[in-house]
């Protein structure tokens, strides 16, 4: 895959702080807490430093984000950013789990940071109450190491397919629909990007809102456990050891797929 010069700096400097063990050394508290980590011969001290100084975006609180972002917290992701603009409704709470009764009618940002900040102290949040569009959404993403997809519309996943790109980071794209979803680490170096998948969005007129279609509320949970865990797997260098892919997942079987997927050399937004 072809990257803009300009991201190369951009990618050496993550995966230069990322290995480096200065300023992210494990407290006594962390090693209490994290001490189901420490003890796996593949991941141990040297994965959670790397995971204690990462710094991951995750853009929609939904139901995606919701359970990626839980995870990463419990996980001891040093800081997580989180985008949304919408507010808590009722008929989010079968499927995005950030959220209780209580929470409706306040900024998804707001809840979202109260709950993790609960269930992780360690990590620092970092809310952002806006739409992740236009020269916004490089501002918001700049610094990060990672671009998590909690979006529910193809306009923010192509907006952070370009970001992702242009800052040359990772883009752990998710998506659902009724039954089904797909999730896939994308913009990686030698694998695709979202273009490469999907050059073209579909006519809006062919697009039915969730509202209409409906989404079985486990599904999301699954596809976002997937996509923190590909997350945790490139901050700690597990990614490199598998090919470039796309997991589809039915729960009308409980059955995943794996198909094997390629840069597209002639993708507008990273071919050459």
């Amino acid at each position: 895959m072809s990257l803009p010069t300009s991201s190369i700096g951009t990618r050496r400097e993550v995966c230069a702080r990322l290995t480096s063990s200065g300023g992210a050394s494990l407290t006594p508290q962390e090693r209490v807490r994290y001490a189901r980590h420490l003890v796996i011969p593949d991941l141990g001290e040297e994965g959670q430093r790397k995971l204690k100084a990462a710094r991951v975006l995750i853009v929609g609180l939904g139901g995606l984000g919701s359970p990626a972002s839980l995870y990463l917290a419990a996980a001891g992701v040093g800081t997580l950013g989180i985008v949304d603009s919408d507010a808590v409704e009722i008929s989010n709470l079968q499927r995005q789990i950030l959220y209780e009764e209580k929470d409706i009618g306040t900024p998804k940002p707001k809840a979202a940071a109260a709950r993790l900040a609960g269930l992780n102290s360690l990590v620092r949040i970092e809310a952002h109450a806006v739409r992740f569009v236009g020269s916004d959404a490089s501002r918001i993403a700049s610094g990060y190491d990672v671009i998590v997809d909690g979006a529910d519309n193809l306009e923010t996943r192509y907006v952070m397919n370009e970001v992702a790109l242009e800052l040359g980071i990772p883009y752990a794209y998710g998506a659902v629909f009724q039954l089904e979803g797909q999730a896939a680490l994308l913009c990686v170096p030698g694998g695709p990007c979202y273009r490469c998948l999907f050059p073209t969005p579909p006519p809006p007129e062919s697009l039915r809102p969730a509202s209409e279609t409906g989404i079985l509320g486990v599904v999301p949970g699954v596809i976002g456990l997937v996509q923190a865990t590909e997350v945790i797997r490139w901050i700690t260098g597990y990614a490199e050891r598998g090919p470039n892919r796309l997991l589809l997942y039915d729960a009308r079987r409980i059955e995943f797929t794996s198909i094997s997927i390629d840069a597209d050399p002639a993708c507008p937004a990273c071919g050459g």
